[in-house]
């Protein structure tokens, strides 16, 4: 169903929400220098601003019209986004080159996408097959949210990840396929050198592992290092690591 932030935001006039779209790289790009720019280094502005004006046809039932619009619009920023698709407010599309956006996704207000992002469809049944995107979510580039998933308000989902599980509200999901970290406080939303980087955590653990085996293997020899206590204290760590990831395989 479409959310009742959708559906506020569709009683605004559609010049109301092309203003206010224009308005959106100034919150959120540091690299904002003046209006000047949006005409010229902002083709995800445009997209949204194109999309506007397709779904309006679309809902109002010219669908091959919206079509011809969507494909334009595609043509010159480099951004697919189905003319039924549902976005809210202030979305902001963050270079925006590669973003596809399926037919029944859902995207709620002040959502951050950056650039080769894939909201996409499972399955070829008709009905709600994509993602719905929650209030404040951040997506980072190239990550793909696949199926008919919701990412919870507030949540991050970091560049690259492909994530087809649900993630509550104010988490982080990394990985293939996605690992949910609950209890993310972080509210900025250019934070991404802070997200976890879960394969390198599993490959310090394993190359830990391997040195510790090879050293009981050579114990025979000269080594003043407890082999037995390492391996605890790793597989302390191991442990408090894995707890830290909740996989989601709900829904």
């Amino acid at each position: 169903m479409m959310s009742e932030e959708i559906i506020e935001q569709e009683k605004i006039s559609l010049w109301q929400q092309i203003k206010e779209d224009f308005s959106v790289p100034k919150l959120n790009d540091p690299a904002f220098d003046s209006n000047f720019d949006i005409f010229f280094n902002y083709p995800g502005v445009w997209a949204i601003i194109n999309y506007r004006v397709a779904n309006r046809l679309y809902n109002k039932g010219f669908e091959k019209l919206s079509r011809a619009i969507s494909g334009i619009s595609s043509f010159f920023t480099k951004t697919d986004i189905h003319p039924a698709a549902k976005i809210g407010r202030r979305v902001f599309l963050d270079h925006a080159i590669g973003v596809v956006i399926g037919s029944t996704s859902i995207i709620e207000d002040d959502v951050l996408i950056y650039q080769g992002v894939t909201l996409g469809g499972v399955s070829l049944n008709k009905g709600k097959r994509h993602p719905t995107i929650k209030s404040n979510v951040v997506i980072g580039s190239g990550a793909k949210v696949l199926g008919n998933i919701t990412i919870g308000s507030n949540s991050k989902i970091g560049a690259n990840s492909v994530v087809v599980t649900d993630v509550p509200e104010n988490s982080t999901a990394v990985g293939v396929p996605a690992r949910i970290i609950r209890k993310d406080a972080k509210k900025d939303k250019l934070a991404h050198n802070e997200l976890p980087d879960i394969n390198k955590e599993m490959f310090k653990y394993l190359i830990e592992r391997i040195s510790i085996l090879e050293n009981s293997v050579k114990k025979e020899q000269d080594c003043n290092c407890d082999i037995n206590e390492k391996n605890e204290v790793l597989e302390k760590e191991y442990n408090d690591f894995i707890e830290a990831l909740i996989v989601n395989k709900k829904g």
